[in-house]
């Protein structure tokens, strides 16, 4: 697959409620770089943190939605989500470090590295793909995922979101404006995220700014973690597919999942801990109705929104039902989406989304 045919993404105007709308992703993000009067950056806006290739077109056409899209993806920017609820200062240090890592580390011109306030509770950092040119894949946000946990791990950063990762996840648009507290997007430069503090910073936020896309020609360090974070992912999808054929479940709830249910998750982690219990409760054999009561208190009580709470729960329950877990170890995938059967058809012909 090569990375120039991956040039569709979604955009949505409005809260995340909103259709999502086809676009190529290059253009529109350099459209809200510039601010550009067509992208409307005095509203609240999201671009996909991922691109796709044309088989997302015909997906989003037919269907409407990005639920249940399995196909391959790709990024021209791996995004990192820095949040400390209530503490803006600490959010600041971790992304001071995190820049420190990036340049110094992995060898990324400070230039090249996109940092912005997120406009509420914490900072976005972007590395462009092109200094090592990973290939696009089904597996490509796991990947991701795994790449920048190894980045923040180098950086002694703690806790970065990881649901940014989710394959068809809305990723805020630059310089567009918080609908809560009215604050932009807003680019800083080096000088800017190394020097000024909180106020200074919240104070560009209060107005757009324009700005030059990096565009890097050189090859750099992250190749060498990349793949590892790629080795990695394989081998969990090699070992997945073997439990699954020799038939060698759990037969009781793991650590993990008790722990999620007694004291909830950080936020780094609450998505995928979330996932990961329910998809253990379903594999002894609970309900879905059962999963949510278990589980739904302690995700609301450590952040999640409902909504997040409830496809986090029923994505992970139906990743290992029948059918779709066979699916999904096949593949390597995990599912996007859930949909009950409509009241008149069969219980069989319900549909689950897998990727």
């Amino acid at each position: 697959m090569n990375a120039v045919e991956f040039r569709f993404g979604f955009r949505v105007l409005g809260d995340c409620r909103q259709p999502r709308r086809l676009i190529d992703w290059q253009t529109a993000f350099a459209a809200y770089a510039a601010c550009d009067p067509r992208a409307e950056c005095h509203k609240e806006a999201y671009l996909s943190t991922f691109t796709f290739g044309a088989d997302f077109r015909e997906h989003l056409a037919a269907t409407g939605s990005t639920a249940g899209f399995a196909g391959p993806c790709w990024a021209p920017w791996v995004w990192f989500d820095v949040d400390r609820e209530g503490d803006l200062a600490a959010a600041l240090d971790a992304a001071r470090r995190l820049y420190v890592a990036i340049t110094n580390m992995l060898n990324i011109a400070e230039d090249d590295v996109l940092v912005f306030l997120s406009g509420a509770k914490g900072f976005h950092l972007g590395i462009p793909s092109a200094v090592w040119h990973p290939a696009p894949g089904r597996d490509f946000a796991r990947v991701v995922r795994k790449f920048a946990e190894a980045v923040a791990k180098l950086a002694d950063v703690t806790i970065i979101d990881v649901g940014v990762y989710d394959k068809a996840r809305c990723f805020r648009a630059p310089n567009s404006r918080h609908p809560k507290t009215g604050l932009r997007k807003r680019r800083l430069s080096a000088d800017e995220l190394m020097c000024l503090d909180i106020d200074a910073i919240l104070t560009l936020a209060v107005e757009p700014a324009d700005f030059e896309l990096p565009a890097p020609t050189y090859r750099s360090e992250p190749a060498a973690l990349w793949a590892e974070a790629a080795a990695q992912v394989q081998r969990e999808v090699e070992a997945r597919a073997a439990r699954l054929a020799s038939g060698d479940m759990p037969n009781k709830l793991n650590r993990a999942t008790l722990d999620f249910i007694r004291e909830g998750a950080s936020v780094g982690d609450r998505h995928r801990l979330l996932y990961s219990a329910a998809a253990n409760l379903a594999e002894l054999g609970a309900p879905l109705r059962l999963c949510s009561a278990l589980l739904t208190e302690a995700a609301l009580d450590c952040g999640l929104t409902p909504t997040d709470t409830r496809r986090a729960i029923e994505n992970g329950w139906a990743s290992v039902q029948p059918g779709v877990r066979d699916v999904c170890g096949t593949f390597g995938g995990e599912v996007i989406a859930v949909q009950s059967a409509p009241a008149d058809t069969s219980a069989n012909a319900g549909k689950g989304g897998a990727r």
